[in-house]
């Protein structure tokens, strides 16, 4: 697609890429002209998402709580591609527990995959990409970074974290070119939803018939989101929300 793209030129790091959102984003933007770095801990998914994906995709091992792999990474992209424009920090795990009964490590282990790790993404781009011209960060939060689910304490925290983190950014990083806006998935059909489930199929039709569109999200949905924060068509977009849940967050308690 050279010379068509809406990403044409442009380098990617995606976390939690193997899968599910990241995966479908990841499709999207090589299709898109892209080049782009796979990331995840699971490398057997994502070394095969690399070998579908041809010349212009690699795979590297990114847990993204960890400092030292997110310099590896970064490093590598660089290296691989020569340079660095676009950050998704996708990467997530949910834990369904009620407030009383929410350890302390459960809590500690999503924060530090959700919120701690979209942070050490952003601080790890903030050189390549000033090296770069500037960029893209897109950091996926969700419609729990915007209003609160119960038995989901330590999934909104890191969301709503991530919300308020991207301000920050957007304010400190425009003067080096670089955009920072958060992506809110509603209820989307992925394995995340169905390993916090224990693994069991997941029978959305309840949580359907209760949003306007009357049907829950595709990851591919989201990855087009993703795109156009990414692309250039966003280039006056930062420090803003942009939301993709079929009307969930469009009602009040009050909705029948």
């Amino acid at each position: 697609m050279s010379g068509t793209g809406r990403l044409d030129g442009k380098v990617a790091l995606i976390t939690g890429a193997a899968r599910g959102q990241g995966a479908a984003a990841a499709r999207r933007f090589v299709a898109e002209g892209a080049k782009v770095m796979i990331a995840d801990i699971t490398d057997t998914d994502g070394k095969e998402l690399a070998d579908e994906l041809g010349s212009a995709a690699r795979y590297v091992h990114l847990d993204v709580a960890d400092e030292d792999d997110w310099a590896r990474a970064t490093e590598r992209t660089v290296a691989e591609f020569g340079a660095l424009n676009v950050l998704v920090n996708n990467a997530g795990v949910l834990h369904f527990a009620p407030l009383a009964q929410t350890r302390l490590a459960d809590y500690e282990r999503v924060i530090r995959v959700n919120q701690t790790g979209a942070f050490l993404g952003m601080r790890s781009v903030v050189e390549p990409m000033s090296a770069a011209g500037g960029g893209s960060i897109v950091n996926v939060s969700s419609v729990e970074g915007l209003a609160g689910m119960p038995f989901l304490v330590a999934y909104t925290a890191s969301k709503f974290a991530i919300r308020g983190m991207t301000k920050v950014a957007a304010l400190e990083l425009g003067e080096k070119g670089i955009r920072v806006n958060s992506l809110h998935p509603g209820m989307i059909d992925t394995k995340m939803v169905r390993d916090a489930a224990g693994g069991a199929e997941v029978d959305f039709s309840g949580i359907a018939r209760k949003l306007a569109l009357r049907r829950v999200g595709q990851p591919e949905e989201i990855a087009d989101v993703a795109l156009f924060l990414a692309s250039d068509e966003s280039s006056y977009c930062t420090g803003g929300e942009f939301v993709a849940d079929g009307g969930a967050t469009a009602t009040h308690a009050l909705k029948i």
